[in-house]
């Protein structure tokens, strides 16, 4: 058994999120029954949350690795996993919401998820599968979707409710009607696209904020090296005797985001939680505000149409640099 406690964080619910979490999506995943003991094996180093998604294909095997544990004895009940999941474009709809977290439901083997989260503030036509989204957008019901959400809410089959890729104009239009505040956005956030104007709102209004793509998504069709190949990084891992990664996500967790890891290595999985007993100085903190470049790597182009309701990638992102 692992003995690393990972600090907790309260939500705007009063349910408590543990900083760190381990995410179930990947470009390609690997086989079920490997993505099964990968996630088992998480649990076993010390993991308590997990982040997956409707459109990650891995929910069932998430909840097999969590059913396995619980069976095992790694962790004495449900409560002591926090889950997290997401609804899709595809649902993103006042009617689809509830169907949608059911069907969820379903596949992780739950009775309820500790976080359901708009995946994005977009709407797809139903039945559209990948990322091809050029004329299949439809105009996003941002009040009717969230009310949906709150009914979730309401009966207990989501214990928070969230949004993710959400910017700061969109918050604060969601914020103008909701009964229950969005929890968390969840959003990319990593040392090289620092969000500064969005998590200074996000802490005003009392939302915290989640951190994707914590090192860059470098291995992905999109993202960059500019957080893994920092050389501002690598001198501060030096001298700290850390990984560069490490370094990157003490950073996020020194700025009070929750932190999303994702990799499928145990040594590394371990490495990941190695980010508690130590600090960045405040010297560190600096060369990393100031002299990191800063760029989005990921940049949504596929949602932005000439026909869809955002023309362009300011309108997706509310302009926050």
């Amino acid at each position: 058994m692992s003995n690393v406690m990972v600090p907790e964080v309260v939500l705007n619910s009063g349910m408590r999120m543990p900083l760190i979490g381990m995410g179930g999506g990947a470009a390609s995943l690997p086989p079920p029954d490997v993505l099964t003991s990968i996630f088992f094996d998480a649990i076993k180093v010390g993991y308590r949350h997990f982040d997956t998604a409707a459109n990650y294909g891995s929910e069932e095997v998430l909840g097999r690795a969590v059913a396995k544990a619980l069976d095992r004895g790694l962790v004495k009940s449900r409560s002591d996993i926090f889950i997290t999941t997401k609804l899709w474009c595809t649902d993103a709809h006042p009617d689809l919401v509830l169907p949608a977290l059911k069907k969820s439901l379903q596949k992780l083997g739950l009775e309820y998820v500790d976080l359901y989260l708009i995946h994005w503030p977009v709407r797809v036509k139903e039945g559209i599968e990948g990322f091809d989204f050029k004329g299949q957008m439809l105009p996003f019901d941002m009040k009717g979707t969230w009310e949906a959400m709150e009914e979730c809410s309401k009966l207990g089959l989501a214990k928070s409710i969230g949004v993710s890729n959400f910017g700061t104009k969109k918050l604060s239009q969601l914020l103008m009607h909701a009964k229950i505040p969005p929890a968390v956005n969840q959003v990319e956030m990593n040392v090289g696209w620092q969000q500064e104007k969005l998590r200074a709102f996000c802490r005003k209004k009392g939302i915290h904020v989640t951190a994707w793509s914590p090192l860059g998504a470098n291995g992905a069709s999109w993202g960059s090296l500019v957080v893994m190949e920092s050389p501002v990084l690598r001198e501060i891992s030096i001298a700290k005797g850390k990984t560069v990664a490490q370094v990157a996500l003490r950073w996020i967790h020194e700025q009070g985001a929750i932190v999303i890891v994702k990799s499928f290595n145990k040594e590394r999985m371990k490495e990941n939680l190695q980010i508690l007993d130590w600090g960045l100085s405040q010297e560190d903190l600096d060369k990393i505000k100031l002299q990191i470049p800063q760029k989005r790597g990921f940049p949504g182009d596929f949602f932005i149409s000439e026909d869809g309701p955002y023309k362009s990638l300011d309108e997706l992102w509310d302009e926050d640099h």
